[in-house]
């Protein structure tokens, strides 16, 4: 089990108090682990103590303002590049196939190409096999980043981080394809329900409008997995 990844998981999932509590050993996780150069982790440390910090109703409401009510935000890949047509589709199908044969079995209210599930999926696999992983999606990760740090929002450090773990540049031609995509204002109602109003995806069973993102409870039973340390003296 990578814990980087495991831990990029959590920070990108529904805050929830155990995450608060967890800030200690996710940062003495990250610190011995050490697959992320001393300056991201020194990044992430604020903005874990920042999350464990905060009062949690805001936390909360933060995190409901960036990722669900900000499309140009989503923490689903697919959408960034595949927006709801069926070429998202056959993606999820063939994300969903990966997760299952590498034995896991995501719930049936996850859509495949979020985020924290892929990190989850990402830590059961070897350094390498998890980079190259990463390297797939870094063209999203790096406009993600880029949008938060535009925010002002110190989740960016999270995609920065997964940037650096991917080892790849994106292709500048598709970079500029995401950065072109409009940043709508979370506040403009009227707006946010336009952009909403998308002809639904299928893929396998079931569809886009029955699938909901994880609930608190969910990301608790991943926090509470035990964390694999590596053996000391490792360099």
């Amino acid at each position: 089990m990578i814990a980087t990844y495991k831990i990029l998981s959590a920070l990108l999932s529904y805050p929830i108090a155990e995450l608060q509590a967890a800030a200690r050993e996710m940062n003495l996780a990250l610190n011995m682990e050490r697959l992320l150069p001393s300056h991201a982790r020194a990044t992430l440390a604020l903005l874990i103590d920042d999350i464990a910090a905060r009062d949690l109703l805001d936390l909360q409401a933060e995190y409901v303002d960036l990722f669900d009510r900000t499309r140009a935000l989503s923490l689903h890949m697919f959408e960034h590049v595949h927006g709801e047509s069926r070429d998202r589709g056959q993606a999820m199908v063939s994300l969903m196939e990966r997760y299952r044969q590498a034995g896991l079995d995501p719930a049936r209210n996850e859509l495949p190409d979020y985020i924290p599930l892929f990190l989850e999926f990402l830590s059961t696999q070897s350094e390498a096999e998890a980079r190259a992983g990463l390297a797939e999606a870094v063209h999203i990760f790096q406009a993600l980043s880029e949008r938060l740090r535009k925010r002002g929002a110190r989740q960016g450090a999270i995609f920065e981080a997964l940037v650096v773990l991917a080892q790849s540049v994106p292709p500048e031609d598709v970079l500029d394809a995401l950065r072109r995509q409009q940043m709508e204002d979370p506040t403009d109602l009227d707006a946010l329900d336009k952009a909403w109003e998308e002809a639904e995806v299928q893929f396998g069973p079931g569809d886009a409008t029955t699938v909901a993102c994880p609930r608190a409870s969910q990301m608790l039973h991943r926090i509470n997995r035990p964390i694999e340390y590596p053996a000391r003296g490792k360099p």
